[in-house]
């Protein structure tokens, strides 16, 4: 097979789309709910997700959906957002990458560190926000708590969340920049010219063995 710039390689399986959507749904109903129960001023969300009540319910269970669906999807992830000293210069030059100047940060894996720093970032958060969930989760957890322990567990909560909803931001945000990479979550493949563009040696090793040119 020829190595053309237009040859379309894999990047994301079948399961590794039908995870990071099914997180991606989950955190959605999460963010909702949680602003209608953190605030009176969006409660009014929860007309669109089946009354408060209902909410109430489902809320601390998706919690838990969001866990189970993520850590088995992010334990095969580890491998490829493992920290190296290439991700550092990437950090160093970040405005000029943000600004399209595209600076010699070095070979690229198959994750660039910003998207590095998400993934580890929502290892953290997503474990902070289910340990205090927990606390939370009424009536079942949360009667065995003190109240100090439920009060320090509600903000330690809605940082974490806020956090959280900044990080989905800038990586939707992200996602959509640079050009090809909602198209690759979706389809699953990129080209061969964009593999080589934003990710050079995640591409050779993919590449490897095929005439490159």
């Amino acid at each position: 097979m020829n190595g053309t710039g237009k040859e379309l390689i894999l990047r994301h399986s079948n399961g590794t789309r039908i995870a990071h959507w099914s997180v991606a749904i989950v955190f959605t109903f999460l963010f909702l709910s949680g602003l209608a129960l953190f605030s009176p001023l969006f409660f009014w969300l929860s007309s669109v997700l089946g009354g408060g009540s209902l909410m109430r319910f489902l809320h601390p269970l998706a919690g838990a959906a969001l866990v189970i669906l993520f850590y088995p999807y992010a334990a095969t992830l580890v491998g490829d957002n493992r920290w190296l000293p290439n991700d550092s210069r990437w950090v160093e030059h970040m405005g000029a990458y943000m600004r399209k100047e595209h600076p010699d940060v070095g070979e690229t894996g198959k994750y660039n560190a910003g998207e590095k720093m998400m993934f580890w970032s929502m290892v953290v958060l997503i474990g902070l926000l289910a340990a205090t969930g927990v606390l939370l989760w009424q009536p079942w957890f949360a009667p065995h708590f003190s109240a100090g322990a439920r009060r320090a567990a509600g903000l330690v909560h809605a940082v974490s969340a806020f956090i959280m909803f900044v990080g989905i931001g800038i990586h939707v945000y992200a996602a959509i920049w640079t050009k090809g990479s909602i198209d690759a979550m979706i389809r699953g493949t990129v080209t061969r010219a964009w593999a080589r563009f934003h990710h050079p040696a995640w591409e050779r090793e993919t590449t490897a063995g095929k005439d490159r040119r």
